[in-house]
Parts: structure tokens; sequence; C-alpha cells
């Protein structure tokens, strides 16, 4: 069937709407167009609309995001309607106006869409709009700055009657052209898509240019002293310093991964006197809270403050932040109201250092913050024409509290088992470790890819997917300094560290006579050296989350199994596998778990092997390179060859929750090598 134009015209409005974010937040907000198709059954012409779905994001909007409605059905249900005190039931009746089969599932604001007498219609959440619609004298600042083109719409929860409200005030003022939603938004319409979106960009534009032309200079007052900005190495070094702690305080009731943002209006909105009293009236725009909690949690100590003081005082708030949630949900949760969710804070601001935000995966962290700055800018615009005046804590418990809102979340698909886990691999730009890296990744961990060639090991995160899901790092893991940088490049990507693969190696096939004391150290620094500096960095990242880890080596079969020509190798092969003994003595009282696993040979898309290792052991057996891996797997127990992808399989099981009471362990995976049993 042919799609109608009319879909194209939506398509590609919502896209450059939501393109920039200056008209509406990321999945905020919804678009929609009404026109004539043909019933497939009777042939019939029919009236249907077209509205962005539940959950979408406009900026990326596809046809199969649309929720497509019979109009006459739709509309019918105003006879229906059991009035406001039961417009919840609305939301079900809405899947009996649907037409044809797939799509999106309706969000709550349809009916606004459906009900308002027009042929197009955008609901924005753009921060100039929400200034206005925040504003202690909105009301008044509506009629000031749109004359009679603009309507004040009083705050009402998102739903049926809204729908009618808008309904109503679009029949009785012709000239208008949108509405300001009290707390929440702005809606516009038009005959064409073309219309509606220039009426949209006018609201949002004339609503911007104004607060630039009126509003007070200094909207959140001066600049405290003590609270400006730190240098900014010094900053995101402190950055790196609190990360764990502040993710482990975030992850107190669920495991969350962080965001940091350290921009300009962030940092000025830490650094004035309203700080305090504007971050405690929270967040109004329901998309705003819903991502972000009803407030943040603030540190109340100035940049100059030593990295102790903060370590100090952070856990004193978190258990205030707790507290006052606790009360938040007691003093209006009733026997329908779903269990509390959480009591932890998923936006903590730093004075001086930044913004940190938290999710169950990066991209609901980035957006948490990326709401908290849409918040920011709302403030600054409500402070600079009037008072910021958010909705009430009673409402904003209605929406996130919701029913409706609640069974969306009970419809989000299960986790993956390493969903909002961190994790860290070596040697990660190719072979085994690029392999590891690219299962952690399939499994829901946010991972970092460490690699001596910076290049490579950006150009192997890309591959994994987007910066939400990986990034590349530069690590000389011989060199601690270098080390303690590709850690804090970690926390700083995504909130902290949860797991560690020990991969990165190299190999030089010689007898003893023929190794150099260089070629003994290299080995050395690179694998035995290495591989406690990697660990004991990221060690103390865990021990600040709180939250225990994993840590693993990539050792080897050669690590108790003596073959010829390899001393420096099997040597520092050996001290691997008893650093994972010791670790995990050690840092089990922190809940870290420590296990090793002993690969053998892996040929094909190893890089030693590829590397001249490959051609070395080959001569040394009296083989041909190719048929290297093939010679391997015959003097195993189970004949079968050995690839990366299996030891990363290991890895993967390893640090699965159903071997959570493991450590210490070493997992052959060498398809059985006798003479290398562990004894």
């Amino acid at each position: 069937m042919t799609r109608p134009v009319t879909v194209d015209d939506l398509i590609a409005r919502s896209n450059r709407l939501g393109a920039d974010r200056k008209n509406t937040n990321f999945a905020g907000g919804n678009t929609s167009a009404k026109g004539a198709a043909t019933d497939p059954v009777t042939g019939d012409e029919i009236q249907l609309m077209w509205v962005k779905g539940s959950g979408g994001d406009l900026g990326t909007l596809t046809p199969a995001g649309l929720s497509a409605l019979r109009l006459d059905r739709l509309r019918a249900l105003t006879e229906v309607y059991p009035g406001v005190d039961r417009e919840d039931e609305m939301v079900a009746a809405l899947d009996y106006c649907l037409h044809g089969k797939g799509g999106a599932a309706p969000s709550i604001d349809t009916a606004m869409h459906g009900l308002v007498d027009a042929a197009h219609v955008d609901h924005l959440h753009p921060d100039s709009g929400i200034a206005i619609a925040t504003a202690a004298e909105g009301e008044e600042l509506t009629a000031k700055i749109f004359g009679d083109r603009v309507v004040w719409v009083p705050w009402r929860r998102p739903g049926f009657q809204l729908g009618l409200d808008i309904a109503a005030i679009k029949a009785a003022h012709p000239q208008a052209v949108g509405c300001i939603l009290g707390g929440h938004g702005i809606t516009a319409w038009g005959d064409t898509s073309e219309e509606c979106e220039r009426n949209s960009l006018w609201i949002i534009d004339t609503a911007a240019d104004y607060i630039s032309e009126h509003g007070a200079p200094e909207p959140f007052g001066a600049v405290v002293t003590g609270y400006e900005p730190l240098p900014e190495a010094e900053r995101r070094a402190r950055a790196a310093a609190l990360a764990p702690a502040i993710r482990g305080i975030a992850s107190h009731d669920s495991t969350m991964v962080g965001h940091f943002d350290d921009s300009e209006p962030v940092l000025d909105f830490l650094s004035r006197e309203k700080l305090f009293p504007l971050s405690e009236l929270g967040t109004s725009c329901p998309d705003h809270f819903l991502r972000t909690k009803v407030k943040p949690l603030v540190l109340d100590l100035p940049a100059t403050a030593t990295l102790e003081q903060q370590l100090e005082r952070l856990p004193q708030l978190h258990e205030d932040y707790r507290a006052a949630y606790r009360a938040y949900y007691d003093a209006h949760a009733d026997e329908t109201s779903p269990a509390m969710r959480g009591a932890d804070p998923l936006i903590v601001l730093v004075p001086g250092v930044g913004m940190f935000s938290y999710g169950k995966d990066k991209q609901t962290a980035r957006v948490a913050g990326e709401f908290y700055l849409n918040a920011i800018n709302v403030m600054r615009g409500a402070e600079a024409l009037s008072r910021y005046a958010p909705i009430s804590d009673a409402e904003k418990f209605r929406i996130e509290y919701w029913a409706l809102e609640e069974a969306k979340l009970q419809r989000l698909p299960a986790p993956k088992s390493h969903q909002g886990r961190i994790a860290l691999v070596t040697g990660a730009a190719s072979g085994i470790g690029k392999a590891i890296a690219t299962r952690l990744a399939a499994q829901g961990a946010c991972v970092i890819v460490a690699d001596l060639d910076a290049e490579k090991a950006r150009a192997a995160a890309s591959e994994l997917g987007s910066t939400d899901v990986a990034v590349g790092v530069a690590a000389d893991v011989s060199d601690a300094a270098a080390v303690s940088a590709a850690i804090d490049e970690a926390v700083l990507a995504f909130g902290g560290l949860d797991l560690v693969v020990n991969n990165a190696g190299l190999s030089l096939s010689k007898p003893l006579l023929e190794t150099t004391e260089r070629d003994w150290d290299l080995q050395h620094d690179v694998m035995a050296k290495g591989s406690f500096l990697v660990s004991q960095a990221a060690a103390r990242a865990m021990i600040a989350q709180g939250m225990g880890g994993d840590i693993v080596y990539i050792s080897s079969k050669n690590s108790v199994f003596a073959g010829p020509n390899n001393i420096a190798y099997s040597a520092t092969k050996a001290d691997q596998a008893h650093q994972v003994r010791l670790l995990a003595v050690e840092l089990g009282e922190h809940g870290i778990r420590v296990n090793g696993i002993n690969p053998d040979g892996v040929v094909r898309g190893s890089g030693i092997f590829a590397s001249g290792w490959g051609a070395n052991r080959a001569a040394t057996y009296g083989v041909k390179e190719e048929d290297l891996g093939q010679f391997y797997a015959n003097r195993t127990i189970l004949k079968r060859e050995v690839l990366p992808e299996h030891v990363a399989d290991a890895v993967y099981v390893l640090t699965c929750d159903e071997l959570s009471r493991t450590t210490g362990l070493h997992v052959p995976v060498d398809s059985g090598v006798a003479a290398a049993f562990l004894r």
C-alpha cells in the first residue's frame, strides 16, 4: 500500500524540529497530521490521524514510530469520557481507535492531537517556551509576548481532559496559533504541515528573543567566591577522582552508568548564589523530572574544598537525600501507588567541577544530563523575566508514580546480563582483546577499548557502536601514568569501572641462550608489570565505588606447562597466574573477584601469532605456519581449534552473576591439554 504524502510530510517536519534541541528535548514532544485514506475493507474514504507514538524521538522518527487512528472513533470518545477522575481509562480506549496493524503504541498526548480541530499539531518542550510556562507571571507574560496569537493554559496533567481544554481554546480563539501549557511546554497548530512548523518555530523563537531582550543580565545572581570553575585540567582530574564514589551513591538501589558534563552553562549555574534555592525547587516539565528525579543532590562545599573533604561530605548528603525522597514518597503515595522505585539521585552537582548524571545505560545517563541542562536553561529564562515557579511536588508525584508510567516501565525488555556494567579491556584493538570487547558490548556492557595504538583503539570501539557503547583510549600498560590516565578516561566516559580484563601482551619465541635482558624486561613490563599496574588502578576505582567488581587475567596454558623456547613469555604468564591468586585473597573483602583464563593455540585472529610468534612456533614444531592452528588442535583431547571468541566466551561466563561466588579460579580454554591440567 502506498504511504500517504501526509505521512511523509509529517516525518520530514518531525525530523527537522527534533534535530534542533532548542525546539524540543530528546524523545520529548509529539507531532501529528490528519488526512484522508481509503478503508481497505469497504473502499470508503476515511479520515485518519498519524501521531508520534509513545517513546519515540522526533529527530529520528520513522513511519514505524507513528500511531494511526480513525479520527471519527477517537473523537467519539468524548461521548463516553467518564470525567477527569477516571481519564486514565481513556488510554486503553485509544486501542479501539487504531487503524491497521503495526505502528507504535499511542502516547498520553494522542487526545490532544485528535481533539484539536487542526490538520497539523505540534506539542514540543522548548527551553524558551517552558521558561514562560514555569514563570510565576507566566499568564501575564504570555499575553505580553504573544498578544492574542498564543493562549495560556493552566497546568493540567497530560491526558484526555487536557486535549478537551486545548480543543476548546482553539475553537474560542480563532486568531491563535498555539498555547503555552503552564509548567509544561507549548502546542501549536496549522492547516498545513508548513504552517504548523512555522507557528511552532515562531512561538519558540519569539519567547527566546523576548527573554534575551528583556531578561535580567544575571538571573542566577552573583558568582559566589570559591564556587568558580576550577581550571580545566584540575577540574577533570577532580571529576575523575570523585566519579567512582558518586557512582556508588547513585547505585545504592540499582546499578547505574554515569555521564559527566562540565560545559559552560552547567559550571556557570553551579557558581551562582541561586544554585541552592533553585535546585531545591526541582524541575517542572514532566519529561525533565521523569529522567532527573524531582531534584538533584548538590554538594554544598566550594570548589576550593579538598578531595578528602568532598568524599567525606558526599555520603552524609546522600543519607539526607534518601530520607527526603522517602518523605516525598510517603507524603503523596496512597494505596494505589506503585512501590517506591529508588531513593538515589540521578543528578549530582559539584560546584567548580560539573554535573554527574545517571541512568540504566549510557544513553539514559547522557539524556538525563541533557534534560537537567534543559532545566537550567528553563530556570534561567524564568528567573530572567519573573520567578521560577515549577509545578508542585504533589503534581510531580502524580506524574512520576502514574499508573500509566509504571505500565510503560513494566513493558521494557529484560536487561542483558552485563547491562549497567563498565568494562575496560587492554590490548583490545585486535585479536583476543577485540573479541572480548565485542562479547561484553553485545551483552550490554559499556566498554573501554584500551590499546597501545590510540587510533586503532578508537577504530575498534567505533565498530562496537556509538560512544554510548564503547570508547577507545591509549594505554601503555607498562607506564603507571598512562594506566592512570586510561582509568580516568574510563570513569569520565561511563562513571566508574566494574570489570577489567588484563589482556595486553606480546611474545618473543626464543630459547634461553638467545633471550636478551631487553627481551626479558619487555615481556615482564607489558604482562607482569602491566597487569599489576592496571589491576592496582582499577582496584582503587572499584573500592571507591563500593560495588564490587571483576578482574580477569588472560594468562596462558604456558603458565603451568613447560614448553620449549619461550622462557620469558612463560615466566611472565606464571607471574600473571599467581597475581590472580594473590589479588583474589586481597580484594575479596571489597567484593572484587579475580579470576584467570589459560588459553592455548589461539592462532586464527590472534595478534600475537600474526606478529611473528606463529612463524617461530611453527618452526619450533616443524610444521607450516598455516597449519599451526590445526597442529595445536590435533594434540588436544577435544581435537578442536581454539578461537578468540572462545576466550571471550570464558570471560563472559566468569563475569556473569551465575559465578558470583567464584574467585581465584583459572579456566583452561585449550580444548584439553592434559599436561596443563591444574593440580
